[in-house]
């Protein structure tokens, strides 16, 4: 398969907050440099994602320098958060599983529950190389990943995305479509001409200086049905996925990878299928 190219790349730096497309950026072991590496949480530490707030999809985090981030949303002032001192470790739970993390400064809080209407706290991961663990069925020894759903990347393909947005034309809910990527938060977005789908059978694949290994497919969730620039929700796409696209237990769109060669990946970087 030939003629394939890196057609955008996403860091989101904050869990379930709109982030930034970069040009380039270091494959880190745990995903992609700065990606997800913050988190905003409940009072019982439990993740809030746009699964529960929809409204997250609304606010932004660009990274600065050192780690920071600014945060902005409707209605809000822009805020710069700092990376936490070392301290106290604060426990995250995350689909059930406790994660630790440090937690943000008291303005961080503040911002969030005044944005979100709840009491809220901002979270950083502080040493992701020993954290958390990539699911045991799917990892190598040692593999970790950030606060991402379940693994370091998401790969997916504007071939697919066509191949979906033509379902959905034909489905019960064509008013809804053409969906845009960014329904799926995708690390690396793959373009050329691959055929729809070719993502679920890739192994191994090299892109720039990186080489990742192709894991599993992703389950989608209700965050795909978000529209991310309104927060309004819809019944596309998992409606079509659930009729054309279910493997297993899973409606599926987009490959999980995992880095097994660092480097920098960029954007036109010409993306080989080495499996």
């Amino acid at each position: 398969m030939s003629n394939l190219y890196v057609q955008s790349l996403h860091v989101h730096p904050v869990k379930s907050v709109a982030g930034t497309a970069p040009d380039e950026v270091a494959v880190e072991p745990w995903g992609l440099a700065g990606d997800r590496r913050w988190a905003v949480v409940d009072p019982a530490g439990t993740v809030i994602t746009q699964r529960q707030q929809a409204r997250l999809a609304l606010a932004s985090a660009r990274p600065l320098d050192g780690g920071r981030v600014l945060l902005s949303a409707p209605g809000m002032a822009d805020l710069a958060v700092d990376v936490p001192e070392p301290g106290p470790l604060e426990p995250a739970v995350l689909f059930g599983k406790k994660i630790e993390t440090v937690l943000a400064a008291r303005t961080a809080a503040d911002w969030f529950s005044a944005y979100l209407g709840q009491p809220a706290r901002l979270v950083h991961l502080d040493d992701p190389a020993v954290r958390r663990p990539v699911d045991p069925d799917y990892a190598l020894p040692g593999e970790t990943v950030s606060l991402a759903d379940a693994y370091p990347l998401l790969l997916t393909t504007t071939a697919s995305l066509d191949a979906l947005n033509a379902l959905i034309a034909r489905g019960d809910h064509p008013q809804e479509g053409p969906l845009p990527m960014n329904r799926f938060r995708p690390s690396l977005v793959v373009g050329g001409p691959a055929p729809a789908w070719a993502e679920d059978g890739w192994r191994r694949v090299a892109v720039g200086d990186a080489v990742f290994r192709g894991v599993r497919e992703c389950g989608r969730c209700i965050v795909t049905t978000t529209d991310q620039e309104t927060a309004l929700r819809g019944r596309e796409p998992l409606k079509t996925l659930a009729t054309h696209r279910r493997i297993g237990k899973s409606l599926a769109f987009g490959r999980q990878l995992v880095p097994v060669v660092l480097g920098t990946v960029r954007v036109g970087d010409e993306v080989r299928v080495l499996e």
